[in-house]
């Protein structure tokens, strides 16, 4: 009972975080993105443990706009980077997730404690990403989902030049996300998505995103991916390449 209720104290804190993620989204990237409960309690284990599961999107907005984070939500999404590696059997997708958290803490914090200097900090090398370039369609736009963190403009690692190389294949898993209303596998491959060439053009991406608000955009993570990838898709970021 106890586990139960911890698990359920656990999803609630990552709700409440991917909805601020979302509105600040929506809002430009300015404010404290990670709401009311950073602030509250920037040590705070649950708080911690909730920023390690939406990974690297607690930041979204920060990277997206180049704005500034809080002192308080850079401290939690730091602890949640040191407090959480993943273990020696971890799966390719939770190393990937933590890589990609510590390239994102490297974006937002200089050697000299200034945010947006440019330089990233030299992250671990990167995972092993041998596994996506065989895996069949589906498992391929399954894994892609569940890291959708990585989708952003101008990353260059080895799981976006796989998605680079089948966007084709990407195009049919959102269909099938979507046909099985899988939206938060829709709403993350749709973000990949947006940064493809070759996408087929009768995929109809834009509204097939917008299918995917209406129908799953009740959970913040949902909506998150889908801002997301309607930000990716326009020409409004600053500093976009």
């Amino acid at each position: 009972m106890e586990q139960s209720g911890t698990s359920t104290l656990l999803q609630g804190a990552v709700r409440d975080l991917a909805t601020s993620v979302a509105s600040a989204l929506r809002g430009g990237g300015h404010g404290t993105v990670a709401g009311e409960a950073v602030a509250a309690g920037a040590g705070d284990g649950l708080v911690v443990a909730a920023a390690r599961v939406l990974g690297a999107d607690l930041m979204l907005p920060h990277v997206l706009f180049r704005t500034p984070p809080a002192p308080e939500e850079l401290a939690v999404f730091r602890k949640a980077v040191e407090a959480h590696p993943p273990r020696a059997d971890a799966a390719p997708t939770v190393r990937w997730s933590h890589w990609a958290m510590r390239r994102t803490l490297g974006r937002l914090a200089s050697p000299l404690g200034e945010p947006h200097t440019g330089g990233v900090h030299p992250a671990d090398p990167e995972p092993d990403a041998g596994w996506l370039d065989d895996a069949p369609w589906q498992t391929l736009a399954h894994q892609l989902s569940v890291l959708a963190a990585l989708a952003v403009p101008g990353e260059d690692c080895a799981v976006a030049r796989a998605a680079r190389r089948r966007p084709v294949d990407v195009a049919r898993g959102f269909v099938r996300a979507v046909r099985r209303r899988d939206w938060g596998q829709a709403a993350g491959a749709g973000r990949w998505l947006t940064l493809l060439d070759g996408v087929p053009a009768t995929l109809g991406l834009e509204a097939g995103l917008d299918f995917v608000d209406l129908m799953g955009g009740s959970d913040p993570r949902v909506a998150l991916q889908v801002r997301a990838a309607r930000l990716i898709g326009t020409e409004t970021l600053v500093g976009r390449p």
